[in-house]
């Protein structure tokens, strides 16, 4: 699968099969997907521009490299897609944060678009999607959908597991959007739900069936 990128680090996996587990309690799932998402950004933010800079050490001056303060936006799809903003911002505090909001029509089962609230320069920022899931890719496509109708180009999509499914739909409606993903899982079922997959995550990050 082209445009993807598996982050397997060690760290991820291993807290990745914790957050799978269905005793894990609401509290930690929270506080995994957080750890997660922080975690991911690390290789998610790894071609940041830089620039040079002078500064003064106790020793002498010298030219140092910093953040070229290039605009960024982290975009989470609700709900579930709030549990990794704070991991990302963590890493980048400066980001702004906008949000889109779906819900899944029960009749068609396509996502339907009921809040986009973005920072008013969005076409001018690098932008990182989160939503712990891509399953059907239905969602993420229109959330990307969105944002490239309103002028926005460099976006990136970042999610904690993936259905083949869904990063192939996703690919074929977005190929210049990379995705990265903790883990690519192995189907959906017939429900729609990612096998082995994690669950809802929405339902399991606030608490709610």
């Amino acid at each position: 699968m082209e445009n993807i990128q598996v982050i397997s680090h060690p760290l991820i996996q291993h807290k990745l099969s914790i957050l799978r587990r269905t005793d894990t309690s609401t509290k930690a799932f929270r506080e995994l997907v957080d750890e997660i998402a922080m975690l991911m950004g690390y290789e998610v933010l790894r071609d940041l521009p830089l620039e040079d800079v002078e500064i003064e050490t106790p020793i002498t001056k010298t030219v140092q490299k910093q953040l070229a303060g290039k605009k960024l936006a982290i975009v989470p799809i609700l709900r579930a897609g709030i549990g990794m903003v704070d991991g990302l911002l963590s890493l980048v505090p400066a980001a702004k944060v906008g949000h889109i909001g779906m819900y899944r029509d029960e009749e068609t089962l396509q996502p339907v678009e009921y809040l986009v609230k973005l920072p008013e320069d969005i076409d001018q920022r690098q932008i990182f999607v989160v939503d712990p899931m891509l399953a059907t890719g239905g969602s993420a496509i229109l959330a990307v959908d969105s944002l490239k109708k309103r002028g926005a180009s460099n976006i990136k999509f970042v999610c904690l597991v993936a259905a083949p499914e869904g990063v192939a739909a996703f690919q074929k409606s977005h190929p210049d959007v990379p995705i990265f993903a903790a883990a690519l899982d192995e189907k959906l079922n017939e429900h729609g739900y990612i096998v082995p997959g994690l669950g809802d995550a929405g339902d399991r990050l606030f608490g709610t069936k």
